[in-house]
């Protein structure tokens, strides 16, 4: 199972965390804390995962990747194939995650996650939920997240008839 998702930049400012299993608020920003501390002091040429279990507690391993100025860490548990997960991020032609990102985006930054912090969320629930892997492919979770952005226009764009209007009667 996927224990949480984090994004963060390079100066440990998280710009995403969904966590799968409930953590107070106070532990996740430990954690967090505690993830970023692992991360920025390990050297750029060593593997991608990580042991968590002095963070996340037994049974609990990480992968990220590095892009740009932000980190995109997956903690999970042994259940979980390793290379799936970092296959989630880090995959042939970027990943799901961030490549969904990239098209959403064109050529995601910090910026855009930090400005459409509900679309990252939307992004994210078409692949995970619950902590399970639902899809891996990006051009699915893009239609998903299209159908999704048409609903909200449409949505926003509804009329109402004000209240003089609709208590007339002829």
């Amino acid at each position: 199972m996927i224990r949480s998702v984090i994004v963060m930049n390079t100066e440990g400012k998280p710009r995403f965390a969904k966590f799968y299993d409930f953590q107070p608020i106070e532990k996740q920003q430990e954690l967090i804390r505690s993830v970023y501390g692992v991360l920025c002091s390990r050297a750029e040429n060593v593997s991608n995962f990580v042991e968590a279990e002095s963070i996340f507690g037994s049974d609990s391993r990480l992968v990220y990747k590095h892009f740009a100025t932000l980190y995109f860490v997956l903690v999970f548990n042994s259940s979980e194939n390793e290379l799936a997960m970092l296959d989630l991020i880090q995959g042939p032609t970027l990943s799901v995650f961030v490549e969904t990102l990239d098209k959403c985006f064109k050529n995601v930054c910090e910026l855009d996650l930090v400005f459409n912090y509900s679309k990252m969320h939307s992004i994210l629930d078409e692949i995970i939920s619950g902590g399970q892997v639902l899809e891996t492919s990006s051009s699915e979770v893009m239609k998903a997240v299209e159908e999704i952005s048409k609903l909200e226009t449409a949505s926003n764009s509804i009329n109402f008839v004000s209240k003089t209007v609709s208590g007339w009667r002829g």
